[in-house]
């Protein structure tokens, strides 16, 4: 059967045709074909092999092309292997050579240092921790958590917010939910329900800021759906697999196209698992001094609720 793959195989059928159609090759490859094509360029060459008496090698594009297929859909590497006419372990090890010259090539221009970013791109990505480890403990042990930690990144200096009075400078800070640590320079909303309206504020405003957060990830999981289901690789493969599914992720997205994607993933009613393991609630008293600070400060600004309001 597998020989046979150029007369019956997925790739040189199925896939020429969709050159032909732009939104059907985007369902398919969740990318279009001129962006398939540039990818192609920058790690074509980690995808070669030599051809050899014995055996023909498998061209580059049909390993990008099965493995594009394989995170846009996690389908089993079995399944792949009858569609594209390919021996299972051939569709393994180009999915596994893919991702990684994908990390390998494209990593140092989708990460950039870190600063700012509002269309939904990650700007830090760590993957291959234990699922037993808490959000708090992956962050704190990350290098951006470590770079945040020593005030080795280029976070611009304090300063007033506008309007905010007496309150003086203010960090710049990251916005986190409950599972992470309360730092002065990464906000966590007040624990509890049963808490002032004031602090209800903050941590609704605080929730407001996250969507993007949310948003991303829902844009990510819905273009590449190999995160919805189980990924059966040895755990190191795994990390490369995610790993390259976030740096197309930053290479594709586009905001004119970003709600369709998150609508998509609204549709389909699929959310990437919530967060388990939840870390300490503790923080510094110079954290707590500034969400309360940011907190008078909402109130002020909305001039919904005193500070006297009633527990509700």
């Amino acid at each position: 059967m597998n020989r046979r793959r150029r007369e019956y195989g997925a790739y040189y059928h199925l896939v020429a045709e969709l050159r032909l159609d732009r939104d059907r090759h985007l369902n398919y490859f969740r990318m279009n074909a001129e962006q398939m094509d540039h990818i192609l360029s920058l790690i074509g060459g980690q995808l070669t092999r030599q051809t050899t008496n014995y055996r023909q090698s498998i061209e580059p594009k049909q390993r990008l092309a099965v493995t594009l297929r394989f995170l846009g859909t996690g389908e089993s590497f079995t399944s792949l292997a009858f569609q594209y006419r390919l021996g299972i372990s051939t569709v393994a090890e180009s999915v596994h050579m893919t991702c990684q010259a994908i990390e390998q090539q494209m990593m140092a221009s989708q990460f950039p240092r870190p600063t700012a970013d509002a269309d939904y791109r990650f700007t830090f990505v760590q993957v291959g921790d234990f699922g037993r480890t808490s959000d708090a403990g992956v962050f704190s042990s990350s290098a951006l958590g470590r770079a945040m930690e020593a005030k080795g990144l280029s976070v611009p200096a304090d300063f007033p917010l506008p309007g905010s009075g007496v309150q003086g400078p203010m960090p710049y800070t990251m916005v986190g939910d409950s599972a992470f640590p309360l730092k002065t320079y990464l906000m966590r909303p007040f624990p509890g329900n049963r808490i002032p309206r004031w602090r209800q504020m903050f941590s609704y405003r605080l929730s407001r800021a996250r969507m993007v957060v949310e948003c991303a990830f829902g844009i990510l999981s819905s273009r590449w759906r190999v995160l919805h289901t189980r990924i059966n690789v040895k755990p190191e493969n795994a990390d490369s697999i995610v790993t390259a599914a976030c740096i197309l992720h930053n290479y594709l997205t586009n905001p004119s196209e970003n709600q369709r994607w998150v609508e998509e993933a609204e549709e389909r009613g699929e959310v990437l698992p919530p967060v388990r393991n939840m870390g300490g609630k503790g923080g510094c008293r110079e954290a707590y001094d500034v969400r309360e600070k940011l907190c008078t400060f909402f109130c002020s600004i909305e001039g919904r609720v005193s500070w006297q309001d009633n527990m509700v």
